[in-house]
């Protein structure tokens, strides 16, 4: 199983020195990937509901430092040499589906093939209205349509696309990214339309906030779905993101503990589980606001846990 590190693009350790910090540790101490959250901006008021808290509240303040995510991958890409970069997840209707095409197969080229994109459909309906990009309520649709055509502009090409959602006239993309057909998609969410969305177009599945009860049923949905598409969930890059706590035990949505969570012993036991269901690999977001902290325990986690799983 391979261990990613969430670097944290908001809160208030999302600064340039604590995300560059991060990312270089993890390549230094050997993990497989770094991750970025996405959001744009912070509405003043939110009415939406934060769907990974029992209470519904954003877990960050809007006045804590936000990075964009697609920019700073730029950052990253530069600064590492070996570990994967991807989204986990970005909100795919923020933002026009050629022009990221062509940002991402760019950043694949320079990083010699390192991109991973993570998408979902988001959840935050006053960020969609500040965005000004498609309705809330037509996010899923549009969420399909842009992937398609994401997939067809970093593959490089001549490309052309006709749907409801988005007329594309021929357009020469070169190059294309090193990874073909494209840089990796994985989709995220647990929602039925989510597990959809990856039996039908995903090269893999970013899941969060499942309780180990829940995951049997899930992942049998997932693989059902993928029989109907002739596909095989064996080939899926099957990933889960947790948020870590070493040596505090945390409740999960259900009241039990959360994964993730509690002594070393624990977590690795976690993850051995989630390896016998199928996973590949993990991701995990520490959502504090201690560096020091923050450094102890993905020292922990690569020192006493990794080498077990």
């Amino acid at each position: 199983m391979k261990v990613g590190i969430d670097v944290g693009v908001y809160g208030a350790l999302a600064t340039p020195e604590n995300i560059l910090g991060l990312a270089k540790f993890a390549e230094e101490r050997n993990y497989h990937s770094i991750w970025l959250a996405d959001h744009i901006v912070f509405p003043s008021k939110v009415k939406s509901r934060y769907p990974y808290s029992p209470t519904g509240d954003f877990p960050a303040p809007g006045t804590d430092p936000l990075m964009e995510p697609i920019a700073t991958m730029g950052v990253l890409a530069g600064a590492t040499t070996k570990l994967k970069i991807g989204t986990a997840v970005l909100v795919m209707p923020y933002r026009n589906p050629v022009l990221l095409g062509r940002m991402l197969a760019t950043y694949d080229v320079f990083s010699g093939g390192r991109i991973v994109l993570g998408v979902g459909s988001g959840w935050m309906e006053e960020e969609f209205k500040a965005m000004q990009t498609v309705d809330f309520a037509a996010r899923g649709a549009v969420t399909d349509d842009y992937i398609d055509i994401f997939k067809k502009v970093s593959g490089g090409g001549e490309v052309v696309h006709e749907s409801p959602h988005y007329s594309l006239d021929a357009v020469k993309c070169y190059p294309g990214s090193v990874q073909q057909p494209h840089p990796p998609v994985l989709i995220g969410g647990v929602s039925n339309r989510a597990l959809r969305r990856v039996a039908e177009k995903g090269d893999g599945w970013i899941s969060v906030s499942l309780a180990p009860e829940d995951i049997p049923e899930r992942m049998g949905r997932l693989s059902d779905l993928c029989d109907r598409n002739e596909r095989k969930l064996d080939d899926l890059w099957l990933c889960h993101k947790l948020f870590i706590s070493i040596g505090t035990a945390q409740l999960d949505l259900a009241g039990g503990r959360k994964m993730g969570t509690g002594s070393p012993e624990e977590i690795t036991e976690d993850l051995k589980r989630l390896r016998d269901r199928g996973y590949r690999s993990v991701i995990f977001r520490y959502p504090e606001f201690n560096a020091a902290e923050q450094t102890r325990q993905f020292d922990v986690l690569a020192d006493k846990i990794m080498p077990k799983i």
